[in-house]
């Protein structure tokens, strides 16, 4: 039996059960709130709370008969994965190290320690990001300790900036019930493209799935990611680079087993690495990668990872996948998206599928951390790949009131 931890609003749900599914596994899905059950086949549902880890992973342990796994589809549920783990004495990442992964300001700091590249960095205090700022130089990046997915992380050109982006992030952790006194981190901004890794780690080694280009620069002031296109279009010195330091990374932060997804940038001093996360690649944007002989999906790899199944094989499929992420372009109602069966009729377009539903007030980046939908694109290679999803996007008309 395998506990799926994921929060109630996820994007993640369905493919985990589906891939539980395809693997004949018995699921439970531990959540915060209601999550749709009626399609999940033999599961059930634990019902838990993520601002209480402790308790949330003795309930998981206490679950009879005992899990073979813990896994977590989402940031909100690795540390109660963890400590789940833990207290089943179920092989998987060290608590420790999993928090660190939750926590900005900590990794940055153990980054630090093992001289792995990144961007130099300060913690601000109420009122210090301008100080903090000015000493690290203009431009350079401010975001929470404790958000993922670019919540709140604003890029700041100046000192006026500098005030205003601070109390917009302690805003936006007010609203999301986190602590709008936290340090805040200030780190420089790099200019230069991102690359996504999405690796597995097996005992302690690290294997890397997929290199995913961002084509789209991410420039700021915020930094909503539109397009991941894969396999990666750096020179191969670039990309070794990159799983060099990637690894690096997750060793240093004393990740050992499971999903790991990394955010690095190329700048004129080498690569850089911005984040380590102990999951998954977010969103819907795992359907874009498929592997081995048999396509095996991302969230049954991952799965038999858990488990200690043997698997159909780790090695991306040959043919370039994308997927495009819709933003979402102002605060208002959803009403609609049209031109999805024109855009579907581009050649290489696989799939669309909208998340959020019309009448749903939808929010931008910083505050927000939706998107309306995901388009996902296969071609013979990368440009092409770029190209429909690109042309797709074109015909698709979205109307927020």
């Amino acid at each position: 039996m395998v506990v799926l931890v994921v929060p109630s609003g996820s994007y993640r749900t369905h493919d985990f059960v589906e891939a539980a599914r395809g693997l004949r596994l018995d699921i439970v899905v531990a959540s915060d709130g209601e999550v749709p059950m009626g399609d999940l086949g033999r599961s059930r549902s634990i019902r838990i709370e993520f601002g209480r880890p402790e308790w949330s992973a003795g309930r998981i342990a206490n679950l009879k008969p005992a899990p073979d796994a813990v896994v977590a589809a989402d940031d909100r549920g690795v540390v109660i994965a963890a400590i789940a783990s833990d207290l089943l004495s179920i092989p998987a990442n060290p608590v420790a190290a999993v928090s660190a992964t939750r926590d900005k300001a900590r990794m940055r700091g153990l980054l630090d320690s093992a001289q792995v590249r990144q961007p130099p960095y300060r913690l601000a205090g109420r009122g210090e990001v301008p100080i903090a700022a000015n000493d690290i130089g203009y431009p350079c990046v401010v975001k929470p300790r404790s958000l993922s997915a670019s919540r709140g992380v604003i890029r700041i050109d100046d000192a006026g900036a500098a005030q205003v982006a601070e109390q917009r992030i302690r805003d936006i952790l007010c609203d999301v019930e986190e602590s709008s006194d936290e340090p805040l981190l200030v780190e420089s901004f790099i200019d230069g493209p991102e690359v996504a890794v999405e690796a597995m780690l097996v005992d302690g080694t690290l294997q890397v799935l997929a290199l995913l280009d961002k084509p789209d620069p991410l420039d700021g002031p915020y930094f909503e990611e539109t397009l991941f296109v894969t396999p990666s279009r750096h020179d191969a010195g670039i990309q070794a680079e990159i799983v060099d330091l990637v690894g690096a990374a997750a060793h240093a932060l004393g990740l050992l087993s499971g999903p790991v997804h990394a955010e690095v940038r190329i700048g004129s001093e080498g690569v850089s690495l911005i984040e380590v996360a102990a999951r998954s690649i977010g969103g819907l944007c795992g359907r874009s990668l498929t592997f081995g002989l048999l396509g095996e999906s991302l969230e049954s790899l991952i799965l038999r990872s858990a488990l200690g199944l043997p698997g159909s094989g780790r090695e991306v499929q040959a043919t370039a996948t994308g997927v495009l992420m819709l933003p979402i372009g102002e605060r208002g109602t959803l009403e609609s998206i049209e031109g999805v069966e024109l855009a579907l009729a581009v050649p290489g377009i696989t799939d669309f599928s909208q998340t959020i539903p019309n009448g749903r007030t939808v929010v931008p980046l910083p505050e927000g951390d939706r998107y309306l939908g995901f388009l996902f694109g296969e071609r013979s290679t990368p440009e092409d790949v770029e190209e429909a999803l690109r042309e797709a996007l074109r015909k698709l008309t979205v109307t927020i009131s």
